[in-house]
């Protein structure tokens, strides 16, 4: 039983201060419960409101593409630098250690490989599951203009449906196929299109010309994919243009692993997402990091 005699009678009320309540600050987030606000604050950094995710669930359809052959070894060292991981459950588990406190984006869609019809996707990932793995958001693939758009449409609004019963944020990743145009005028309908639904925030393609109108159009977040492998300096150079524009981060994967020096690469880029560096400032770091190692 509590002893009653030792409780000191309460006198600090602090009335010189007004009560706090800090608002979330993320774009579009702040009506979102604690949890999911909680579960975003491990993707986006709180101090800048932006986020280098490191994506390595390629494999979910390529299989064992190049730099992601062994993951405990090209994979795991690259963690430190990397605010967020997307990956796949079976890497997490088999994979991952469990000391990686930051947030992981867990790829909930999948099905078919690359040699079938990638957009006739499903849910590949029960929230149950997702619960266990203690994730801090789902990822489900958009066809917006896919053979199967209305499909992957509709797998995103089922997981952002159990996602709200348990506080868990969904990224609605937009899909481009071979047959469709990479501008504006589509990133902004996909976006949008993924956003209304229920989306808390959106991975998209950069594109050249009006990408502001992008980010500006899409009432969440925006992150940038990083797309096919190209150099350093231009990889590092559409990151800068990104965040310039509107985008509230990247998630890269192959312009990451499969960078002649993946360490280096992705302490610069974090250098150009949180700290604004130009890029060719950026790509000279690299140079110097990439012959220390």
């Amino acid at each position: 039983m509590a002893d009653k005699d030792a409780v000191q009678e309460s006198h600090n009320y602090h009335l010189d201060k007004p009560a706090r309540n800090e608002t979330f600050a993320l774009k579009g987030s702040n009506s979102l419960d604690w949890g999911a606000k909680n579960r975003l604050s491990n993707i986006f950094a709180p101090e800048t409101g932006r986020t280098v995710m490191l994506a390595v669930d390629h494999g979910y359809f390529l299989g064992a593409t190049t730099g992601l052959e062994r993951i405990d070894v090209t994979i795991v060292p690259l963690l430190p630098y990397a605010d967020t991981l997307m990956c796949t459950r079976g890497i997490l588990r088999s994979t991952i250690p469990p000391t990686f406190t930051k947030g992981i984006v867990l790829r909930a869609s999948g099905g078919p490989s690359i040699l079938k019809e990638l957009s006739n996707e499903e849910i590949a990932v029960d929230i149950e599951d997702a619960l266990r793995l203690n994730v801090a958001a789902l990822a489900v693939q958009v066809f917006v203009g896919g053979e199967y758009e209305t499909k992957s449409i509709h797998n995103m609004t089922r997981l952002v449906d159990a996602g709200n019963r348990y506080g868990v944020p969904v990224l609605g990743v937009t899909a481009v196929g071979k047959d469709m145009v990479r501008d504006a005028k589509y990133m902004r309908l996909a976006t949008r299109v993924c956003a209304e639904l229920g989306a808390s925030y959106v991975k998209t393609y950069y594109v050249d010309e009006e990408f502001e109108t992008v980010t500006a159009s899409c009432p969440v977040p925006i992150v940038i994919a990083g797309g096919k492998k190209v150099s350093e300096l231009d990889a590092l150079t559409m990151a800068h243009r990104a965040i310039e524009q509107g985008a509230a981060g990247v998630d890269m994967g192959r312009n990451v692993f499969q960078s002649e020096a993946p360490g280096a690469m992705i302490q610069v880029l974090r250098k150009v997402v949180h700290e604004g560096t130009p890029p060719r400032e950026a790509h000279d770091i690299f140079e110097t990091l990439k012959r220390k190692k």
